[in-house]
Formats: C-alpha cells, structure tokens, sequence
C-alpha cells in the first residue's frame, strides 16, 4: 500500500514548518492568508488527512455540528430539509468535520439536547433549522457561547442590516417573484396566490415576492390561504374557480398547495391552468408543475462558511471571522 501523506510531507511541500501546518489545521486564523492558502494547496494536492481521534485529543474538540432531525412527516413535506442536511454532511467531511444528528418533539427539548450534547464534548457547534420569531434556542446558544448559525433568518426588522445572529436562508420573495412574473408573462395579468395564513415569516416573504411582481406589472390578483394540506387547497381553489373562472394563473407558498390547486383545475376542466409551487419536490416534477427550487446545496455551503470561513477546517467560534452575518441564497424557477 502507498504511504499515507504526513504533517511533514505537506510541511516540505509547501516550504513551512510542521507547526504552521499545525496551525493552519487547528487554528487557521492566526496564520497570514498566503501562508495559509499554500499550505491548504498543498494538503489539497497531497491528498493528506488529519488523524481525527489523535486531533480530538490534542484540541479538545470534537470536530463534529450538532443538528436537529425532523420527525418523519411522510408526503411530500421535508424533501428539502433532507437535502439539505445530506448536503451538510458531504462538505462538512471536505473540511475534516462530522455531524451529530439528534432528534427533539420541540424547542424545550431541542434545547435540552444541545446542553447534553455540548456539556459532554461531544459537538463544537449547531445548525438549527425551522427558526421562527422570538425563537428560545437561538437565546439559548447566545447566553452559553456556543457557535451557532440557523437556516432560516431571525424574522425581525434587522434580518439583515443588524441580524440577532448568523444565518443562511432562501430569498423566497425573489422565488415568487419571478414564478408571477413568469405566469404574467405566458398566460395575464389575473395571476392569483395561494399561500399560508399571515403570520408565518416564510410564507410572508414568499408572498411579498407576488405582491411586488404584481404591482410592477399594474396587475391585480386574488389572495387565497389555508393550512399546508393538499385538501384543503384543492377546496379553496376549486371555489375560486368556480366564482372567479377568469383566473390566468396561480402561483402557490408550497409545492402541497400548488398540487391541491392543479387537481382542483383539472376538475374544472382547466388542466393547463398555469400553476407554480415552491421547492420543486420530485412529487411535482411527476406531475409536471413549475416550481421554485430551494437550492439547499447552497444553504449548506453558507451555513459551513459562516461557522469555519471560506476554507477553515474548524469551527471559529469569532462570528466575525467569517466576515459576514448572513448568507441569502437566491432561489431559481424551474419551469416545465
């Protein structure tokens, strides 16, 4: 067998010592960028892996994010939620780290979880999803220092300008937005919105996305909501139809309510009503919806920059040291 690439191996190639290696390894903020980005070129070109057990020990770091598993809810839900944590997983083991999945009912225990988690070494950092406003787990994290970034923003007035902490999250407003500019385009201007009832921060956002395009376009449009339920949208807009029959298109806050909608067109006779979802879940593409795709391969991305820069191989616990408060991934339409 060939010989595994050692600290020395990548020391000599990239013309330091063993200790900057070490310190590029474990603390790479106290190394000047060029210094570091050989190095990092040579541990690339090398092929070299830390032994993970032996870096545990000399750190006093587990070189492992916590992040919480959602229940199994079946259907379609979740499909991105699983993206994304799959995709967390891959690039997290680029930079030398693992996950610790675990699983809470709620906040009180999710809570609960990352005490015993990080009071035992056992995790460095979390990812917490599903945030909401005034959100007890993100106090939490900051009232005991642990490092932390959430998918899914704050929802206060300072999200972005002043954001109460680090965080990645989807623009759904521009998602929406260019699904009613794109039904403006290819069927009118009575482009209607099938959403959630107010008060959600992601449905919100995803309908401020309609209300501008729509207001850019000088058009009107009706505004209907209900509970993520595939039956209940289908009722809602089986009613809009059957009232309002001049509807040129709908632009849905989800991919279960977009498919609720085109049953209920379909119904009416109206099977090529334009109708886009929102997180274009294979259930979707079957049935040959437009829909808004998440990209949570980039949520990833973000979330591991925040916590560990652009090439670190270990959490930072500096927030500043990632040289932003957020990350907005802009989402694309997919249009079939």
């Amino acid at each position: 067998m060939a010989k595994l690439p050692t600290v020395d191996d990548v020391a000599a190639v990239a013309g330091v010592s063993r200790q900057t290696v070490s310190n590029v390894l474990n603390t790479p903020g106290i190394v000047r960028p060029a210094t570091r980005e050989r190095v990092e070129r040579a541990i690339a070109d090398l092929g070299y892996r830390p032994h993970a057990a032996a870096r545990r020990l000399r750190t006093r770091r587990s070189s492992t994010i916590g992040i919480h598993l959602d229940p199994y809810a079946g259907g379609i839900s979740g499909v991105v939620l699983d993206r994304f944590v799959h995709a967390l997983a891959e690039r997290a083991s680029e930079r030398g780290m693992r996950l610790q999945l675990y699983a809470a009912r709620s906040p009180a225990e999710e809570i609960a979880r990352m005490g015993e988690l990080t009071d035992g070494g056992e995790i460095d950092a979390v990812v917490i999803t599903g945030t909401f406003h005034g959100d007890p787990r993100t106090r939490w994290l900051d009232d005991h220092g642990i490092p932390f970034v959430s998918f899914g923003r704050p929802w206060g007035e300072d999200d972005v300008s002043s954001p109460a902490h680090l965080w990645v999250d989807v623009d759904g407003a521009a998602g929406t937005r260019s699904a009613t500019e794109h039904v403006l385009g290819i069927a009118g201007p009575r482009v209607a919105f099938l959403g959630w009832p107010s008060g959600s921060g992601t449905g919100d956002d995803r309908e401020r996305g309609w209300i501008e395009a729509m207001a850019a376009a000088g058009a009107t449009g009706r505004r209907l909501a209900c509970e993520e339920s595939v039956g209940l949208a289908r009722a809602d807009v089986a009613a809009l139809l059957a009232d309002h029959g001049d509807v040129d298109g709908i632009v849905c806050v989800s991919d279960s309510l977009a498919i609720g909608a085109h049953l209920a067109a379909a119904a009416a006779g109206r099977a090529d009503l334009p109708i886009v979802g929102f997180d274009n879940t294979p259930a979707v593409e079957a049935i040959g919806l437009s829909s808004v795709e998440q990209l949570p391969e980039r949520v990833a991305a973000g979330v591991l920059e925040l916590l560990m820069g652009p090439t670190g191989s270990v959490v930072d616990p500096r927030p500043a040291a990632a040289g932003a408060a957020h990350v907005l991934v802009e989402p694309r339409l997919v249009v079939r």
